[in-house]
């Protein structure tokens, strides 16, 4: 079923030469060419997923998987809606993964279930798409490269400015020397979030598999502010907003000051906008210096929308001879050392929506999704690879990290590994429910 908004999308994909000469038609003709998906943790950012995924040409959602029943079917009712076909439903990942016709998974669940479900598909047999972060912890994250190695499947992490034509063009400028050596970067993420309040002991909802949902995690108790979006502010599930939203941005620096892993880090910041059951900071600052003389900050206010260079989330990078600003989508500027604007890049997409959590608009997002598409069918590399991802979270692992125990960090800048730091290094992994432990 090829409706007018999947007319529109591969209209638009083949706008940015994404989506033309043989490779559309090979789309078109070739049954051997489809990619059969299955979308774990479809509540939001993975229904938005799912959704993008069954527009784009040959590609198929056939499995959809959540622990929440009433999700579960609200995704398999849109899927068929989109698709003319009806998906599978499961709510236990280990069983979508024995499915033979099954490609890839594309996984949204909450953090602490992103590396886990990783490593269950690729020893299955399978690619993963896994949202950011690519781990909970920078072990899994190390051990995420070691599976990719071991079992030969495809891991992108979804850090889709990757896969965006202008910042790829940004990035190209930036090592070219438009702006001469770049040396800083500054990143941000502005939101309005309110109150969580005081979570109270309560039943599990009938629909809800509480215990799956868990999975991994050490058991804990069910309470009324936690699912299905207030893990993100619990340590023991989420990661804060220097994960959730921050990987973005740090990712963009790094690419762009061409730097891997640092050599000292420091955050700042707490709870500060509302006193609830929030744990993670809403206020945040982290400080990341690289061994070629380079440094970057990123800066978190969950709790005031008040933007940056006219965006709720970007980049700026500075460099001898200029700076760039990358305000959050496809757009760039480029500014003389007087101040004054040399040149503007503008996206022909469409304008990002900076702080959507469901994401930036399928136009742009789509983009990623097909440059995963695309390696599976060995038309493409991967513009994210988990060597890439892995990189990028750590550096916002590392400011929490430095956040929680309150100091500076020493890093040993061939692994970003914590030097002479046993209290910080024991936030380098977590404990797992018995029979849930990550193994190669």
């Amino acid at each position: 079923m090829l409706d007018r908004r999947k007319f529109l999308l591969q209209s638009a994909l083949a706008g940015t030469g994404l989506l033309v000469g043989p490779t559309l038609a090979s789309f078109a003709g070739s049954p051997n060419e489809k990619v059969v998906i299955g979308a774990v943790g479809t509540n939001s950012r993975g229904f938005y997923l799912a959704k993008m995924l069954a527009l784009l040409p040959n590609v198929e959602i056939g499995y959809v998987c959540d622990v929440d029943a009433n999700v579960l079917a609200k995704t398999i009712a849109e899927i068929e809606k989109v698709s003319g076909k009806k998906p599978k439903g499961y709510n236990d990942v280990r069983k979508l993964l024995a499915e033979k016709d099954l490609d890839a998974i594309v996984i949204a669940t909450p953090d602490h279930w992103h590396a886990p479900a990783a490593l269950m598909a690729v020893q299955a047999g399978k690619h993963v798409y896994v949202e950011k972060p690519c781990s909970h912890n920078p072990a899994e994250g190390e051990l995420l490269i070691a599976a990719q190695q071991r079992y030969g499947k495809l891991i992108q992490m979804g850090n889709q400015r990757r896969s965006f034509p202008n910042v790829q063009q940004a990035m190209k400028e930036l090592q070219e020397g438009l702006i001469g050596r770049v040396y800083f970067a500054k990143g941000w993420y502005a939101n309005s979030r309110k109150s969580i309040g005081f979570g109270k002991a309560a039943p599990v909802p009938s629909h809800l598999d509480f215990d799956l949902w868990q999975g991994p995690a050490p058991r804990r108790p069910f309470k009324d502010n936690l699912v299905h979006y207030n893990w993100h502010w619990f340590w023991h599930w989420g990661t804060g907003e220097a994960l959730n939203n921050g990987t973005h941005e740090i990712d963009v620096m790094r690419w762009g000051l061409g730097v891997d892993f640092p050599i000292r880090v420091v955050s700042a910041g707490g709870r500060y906008a509302f006193n609830d059951d929030w744990e993670t900071p809403d206020t945040q600052t982290i400080t990341l210096e690289f061994p070629n003389k380079t440094a970057m900050l990123w800066e978190s206010r969950s709790c005031n929308p008040h933007e940056v260079e006219g965006s709720g989330r970007g980049v700026v990078f500075y460099g001898e001879k200029g700076t760039m600003v990358i305000p959050g989508g496809d757009d760039y500027k480029i500014f003389g050392m007087d101040n004054k604007l040399v040149r503007e890049v503008k996206t022909n997409l469409q304008k990002a929506d900076a702080t959507n959590t469901m994401g930036m608009g399928e136009r742009l997002d789509s983009m990623h999704l097909l440059n995963f598409v695309d390696a599976i069918r060995g038309k493409a590399k991967l513009t994210s690879p988990i060597t890439e991802g892995h990189r990028s979270t750590l550096l916002a692992q590392l400011g929490n990290i430095s956040w929680r125990t309150g100091r500076a960090l020493q890093c040993d800048p061939s692994n970003g590994h914590i030097l002479n730091d046993k209290e910080a290094m024991q936030y380098w992994t977590r404990e797992y429910a018995p029979g849930w432990e990550m193994k190669l």
